[in-house]
This record gives C-alpha cells, sequence and structure tokens, in this order.
C-alpha cells in the first residue's frame, strides 16, 4: 500500500506491486497484471489456468471459471484503481453490490481473462465501478459494483 494513482499511472505492475496494494493472496487473488493505469480506471489480466483450485470441482471433465469469480477479479481491478485513490490510501475495500451482471461466454483454461473497470462515481468513502471482463476482444462477463472503504482496525 501506499502507491496513488500518480505513482503509477501509465506503468504496467507485475505481482510483486499488485501484492503491495491489495490484501488477497493465493488462492483469492485473481489478479496477476495491471496493464493500465488512469485517473478513470485499470485494465489488468488473469491468466486462467488448469491448476485453479476451483477447476477441480467446476466442473470435472469440463473446466469452467466460476462466474462469482470473473467478477471477484474485476472487483479485485477496481479496488486497485479505487484504494489508490488519495483518500482510501491504507483502507480497505469492503463490496457493498453487484448490478446488473451478465455472463456471456464461457472462461476456460488457456483463456487471458482482460478485466477493464472504470470508477464511474467517488462519494464518501464509497465508490461505484463498472467492469467489463474481455477473452480474446469478445466479452465474456460485465457487472457494475460498489465498495466502501474503511481502516482495517475499524474492520
Amino acid at each position: 500500500m501506499g502507491y496513488t494513482v500518480q505513482d503509477i499511472k501509465g506503468k504496467i505492475l507485475d505481482i510483486n506491486v499488485i501484492q503491495k496494494i491489495l490484501p488477497h493472496r493465493y488462492p483469492f487473488l485473481l489478479v496477476d497484471r495491471i496493464l493500465e493505469v488512469t485517473e478513470k480506471g485499470v485494465v489488468s489480466i488473469k491468466n486462467v489456468t488448469i491448476n485453479e483450485q476451483f477447476f477441480q470441482g467446476h466442473f470435472p471433465g469440463q473446466p469452467v471459471m466460476p462466474g462469482v469469480l470473473i467478477v471477484e477479479a474485476m472487483a479485485q481491478t477496481g479496488g486497485i484503481a479505487a484504494l489508490n485513490l488519495k483518500e482510501n490510501l491504507g483502507k480497505l475495500a469492503y463490496f457493498l453490490s453487484i448490478n446488473k451482471a451478465r455472463f456471456r461466454k464461457p472462461v476456460v483454461p488457456g483463456d487471458t481473462l482482460r478485466m477493464e473497470v472504470e470508477l464511474v462515481k467517488v462519494k464518501m468513502g464509497v465508490v461505484q465501478c463498472r467492469g467489463v471482463a474481455k477473452v480474446d476482444g469478445e466479452v465474456v462477463a460485465e457487472a457494475e459494483m460498489m465498495f466502501a472503504f474503511v481502516k482495517p482496525d475499524a474492520a
């Protein structure tokens, strides 16, 4: 933690920097690399492999990434954008809502999931964002998400 959007704007961020921003760890860290950071949002990727723990049961013989984890990957991408706003540095992001979630195509091992998350509204410790997940340029999922930000000791 401690990076601002100005510090990371225009840079590609590897997993080491991502782990300094997000509190998530294996097996729940679902962002592998940040491709783009602007004041309006973040673009990230998740390389989906057969080694993912969730493929053991979803589904044997026909592995498909669970939709809720695609939304979580978008949320983590949005969290990177929002946690780097000056007012949210050092805080934790708690999910408040998921709206208009749509799943268009299955995500399978070998896919590279590209999450494009735009900050829509920032007000009084609450951030609203919109995310789109793509594989090979095709939309596979989308959702609107809202987060509240709290100090870790207040959690």
